[in-house]
C-alpha cells in the first residue's frame, strides 16, 4: 500500500512538472536551443573547411600557434573570456588543444578553466549590487536569462553549460539572483561534457 501510494505521488508530481514545463515553454526552448547548437556547430565546421581550402592551412596555423605561443598566455586569455561574458568561442581553444602534445590533458585544462571562469562570473554577478547603475544595466541586458533561470532553475544552468547559451552570462545571472552556489557548481559540471562532445568533432577535423 505504501509503495503504491509513493508511486502514485511520484507520477502525480511528474505530471505536474511536465505540465509546468509545457506552460513555461521549456520544451520549445530546448528544441530551439538544440537546433541553434547544431546549426552553429555545422556553420563553424563549414567555415573552417572553407578557410582551410581557400585561404590558409588552419592546421599549420594552429600548430605554429602551439609552437610559438606560451600555453600560459592562451589559458589566461581563455580564463578572461570565460569570466567576462564569453568573449571568445571555446571552439577556437578546443581546436588549439587538438595540436598540443597532449590533446586530452589540454582539453581537460580548458574545461576546468571554463568551469572556474563560470564560477568567477557568478561572483561578479553576486557583487554587482555594490554598483547599482552597472547592476541595473546588466540586469536589463540579460533579463531574458534571469527570467528563464527563475522559471527553470538548475535545468537552465545545465543548458548554459552544454549548449550555445553563453555560460558566463548564465553564471552571472545566477549570481545576480543569488541562486544557490552549490547547486550552481553541480549543474555547471556538465561544462566538461560540452568540451568532450565538441572535441570529438573538432579533433577529427584536425587529425
Amino acid at each position: 500500500m505504501i509503495n503504491n501510494t509513493s508511486y502514485s505521488n511520484f507520477l502525480k508530481r511528474l505530471s505536474l512538472l511536465n505540465r509546468y514545463f509545457k506552460i513555461t515553454r521549456f520544451y520549445s526552448f530546448i528544441k530551439s536551443t538544440a537546433f541553434k547548437g547544431l546549426a552553429i556547430a555545422l556553420i563553424f565546421i563549414f567555415f573552417l573547411f572553407l578557410v582551410d581550402c581557400f585561404i590558409i592551412d588552419i592546421g599549420y596555423l594552429i600548430t605554429n600557434l602551439v609552437e610559438t605561443c606560451s600555453p600560459i598566455i592562451i589559458y589566461s586569455v581563455f580564463l578572461v573570456s570565460e569570466s567576462f561574458l564569453g568573449l571568445l568561442p571555446p571552439e577556437i581553444f578546443i581546436a588549439w588543444a587538438s595540436k598540443s602534445s597532449n590533446s586530452f590533458l589540454t582539453l581537460f585544462i580548458l574545461s576546468f578553466i571554463s568551469y572556474v571562469g563560470g564560477a568567477l562570473s557568478y561572483f561578479i554577478g553576486s557583487r554587482l549590487f555594490l554598483i547599482p547603475a552597472i547592476k541595473n544595466h546588466i540586469e536589463n541586458k540579460i533579463n531574458t536569462h534571469i527570467i528563464n533561470l527563475r522559471k527553470w532553475g538548475g535545468l537552465f544552468v545545465f543548458l548554459g553549460a552544454v549548449s550555445p547559451l553563453p555560460h558566463s552570462i548564465v553564471s552571472m545571472a545566477c549570481g545576480l539572483i543569488k541562486y544557490n552556489f552549490k547547486r550552481y557548481l553541480l549543474w555547471s559540471l556538465f561544462r566538461f561534457l560540452r568540451f568532450i562532445v565538441y572535441a570529438l568533432v573538432i579533433f577529427q577535423f584536425f587529425d
